[in-house]
């Protein structure tokens, strides 16, 4: 590659740094913002015919779109998707959608096929561009941009649906949908391993074809699930690199790799392990993108929480968790709340209107806002994964702090983990029970617990963070939890037989039912025999 293309990015990249870094300093502009793309998004969806016929229509003020339109799950609009998979034109957005994003997620049900736009396109690309900006801006440098950046997402190979002559549509995963839309100069200068490369299906193969490919080049920043970058650290363990003996780290093969981008999953429990597998100095870069639109990346410390992108393309509203119910939306309309009526420390329903042509959508996930000024927040679980079956609340971040607590304590690396409710007398009716953890550690964890001893230490954990739990606990409504320490790949075989091995797929960390819980014991008992 001839270096001025390359130093042309960097230099520009830098510029863009300076004016990020200078912006991000602009006080109260996510309000103005959000205004504004209100505005652009509902003069576009009024001339859609499932909106207009919600009450979308021009000149409207936000309290008349707050009292017509519905908060809407994907359940509501699946019909109206399926007529746009037909090549029907100005259903939920102006114009035909070609591509469709096929998102499982963690809380099971059947796959949503979510319209991807072109608006939606610029909207992902914007946002990840700002997303690496802020890691630019915070580490004082466009240095990342002077190597490549490996992805680690869903397979680029895309399925042809249903259409006519004239309309053909596709489907696939989102990272998929959107990295083959990268602008040319991306592709070109940044993008790794290519969409050659990213069309095969088979995880482990492609793992090792990225392994292949990345040794002789100067990669800057991987980004993917911590799981998956930590099994394609060991593949290039394995790998002959040129002039070394061995290779402890990744940062042994890439010496200019600065830059962890993780997302999908709470990093914590797998910090320590991270670091030794990427290497010494290599920088963690948390975003927060979801298959309805990205929404927040890290600007800071990451303690501090990500700032939500506000002028990308998304409008967002906010339904207090507490109280909360799927069935009964149409009657919390009126507790939902735009970005300026928000509070930090108050667990939120998440709601977005995107140039997707979804309008006051619930994504199913739940955050919780560390500051206002400048707004940023925490993504602390999703509706659907949560323990409340004894009425203790406990959500996927309780879960994750605590493990994350008792883990660093003790030295402890952990590999995978699930939550579920456990009937302690299920005979004689009772609704008095248990959390049954299922643990996996990694091998050579230095010492190596009991699963009486872990479940002592978290049971003090989730009493301290969690105040319903803790009354629960100590009323008696809910009985110390269990522990089980399973075998090295029970979750890898669970995740291969769900078909979600590789990818953007993740493990659900907890359920407020046993469906996870009883198959990792059918799949462990198998195992035994």
């Amino acid at each position: 590659m001839p270096a001025w293309p390359k130093s042309f990015l960097t230099f520009g990249t830098s510029l863009l740094t300076t004016r990020t870094a200078r912006r991000l300093r602009i006080k109260s502009s996510a309000v103005p913002a959000q205004q504004r793309t209100w505005k652009e998004l509902t003069e576009k969806l009024r001339t859609a015919t499932f909106w207009r016929s919600a009450g979308v229509e021009a000149g409207m003020s936000y309290a008349q779109f707050k009292s017509r339109v519905v908060p809407r799950k994907y359940e509501d609009v699946a019909a109206a998707i399926e007529k746009m998979k037909r090549g029907e034109a100005g259903v939920l957005w102006p114009g035909q959608c070609v591509f469709y994003a096929v998102s499982a997620g963690t809380s099971g049900g059947p796959p949503k096929s979510l319209p991807v736009t072109a608006e939606m396109l610029v909207h992902f690309r914007r946002a990840g561009m700002q997303a690496l900006l802020y890691y630019t801006a915070r580490t004082g440098n466009a240095g990342v941009f002077r190597g490549r950046h490996l992805f680690l997402g869903g397979s680029t190979a895309l399925t042809l649906i249903g259409g006519t002559k004239r309309f053909t549509a596709y489907a696939g995963n989102l990272s998929g949908i959107t990295e083959l839309n990268l602008p040319r100069t991306m592709e070109k200068h940044l993008y790794e391993p290519g969409s050659q490369i990213g069309a095969i299906s088979d995880w482990p193969t492609q793992i090792q074809a990225i392994a292949d490919r990345t040794i002789p080049l100067d990669i800057s920043l991987i980004a993917g699930l911590p799981n998956w970058v930590a099994m394609l650290a060991e593949a290039m363990k394995e790998r002959k690199i040129p002039g070394k003996a061995s290779v402890a780290n990744l940062k042994d093969i890439w010496p200019n790799l600065e830059c962890f981008v993780h997302c999908g999953i709470p990093v914590g429990p797998f910090f320590e392990d991270l670091h030794t597998l990427l290497g010494p100095g290599v920088n963690f870069q948390e975003v927060y993108p979801a298959s309805e639109g990205f929404i927040a990346a890290q600007d800071g410390e990451a303690s501090a929480g990500m700032r939500l992108i506000a002028d990308a393309g998304i409008f967002y509203e906010f339904l207090p968790l507490e109280g909360f119910d799927e069935a009964r939306l149409s009657q919390l309309a009126d507790k939902v709340i735009p970005l300026e009526g928000v509070a930090t420390g108050v667990d939120y329903v998440l709601l977005v209107t995107t140039p997707g042509g979804l309008c006051r959508h619930i994504i199913g996930d739940v955050v919780r806002f560390t500051s206002i000024e400048p707004f940023r927040l925490q993504y602390v679980g999703r509706t659907k994964l949560q323990l409340n079956t004894f009425g203790e609340r406990v959500i996927e971040k309780d879960i994750t702090d605590a493990l994350l607590l008792i883990s660093q304590r003790n030295g402890w690396t952990i590999v995978n983990f699930h939550v579920a409710p456990l009937f302690t007398n299920p005979l004689l009716g009772t609704s008095r029970g248990r959390h049954e953890w299922w643990v996996e550690l990694r091998p050579g964890t230095v010492i190596t617990p009991t699963g009486p001893q872990m479940a002592i230490e978290l049971d003090a954990e989730l009493q301290r963070l969690n105040g319903f739990y803790d009354s629960k606990r100590k009323n008696g409504g809910l009985e110390a939890p269990l522990v089980r320490l399973v075998m090295p790949g029970l979750f890898e075989h669970w995740m291969r037989h769900q078909n979600k091995w590789g990818g953007q797929n993740k493990m659900p960390r907890c359920r407020n039912d046993r469906l996870v819980a009883d198959e990792l014991a059918q799949l462990a008992n198998f195992a035994k025999d």
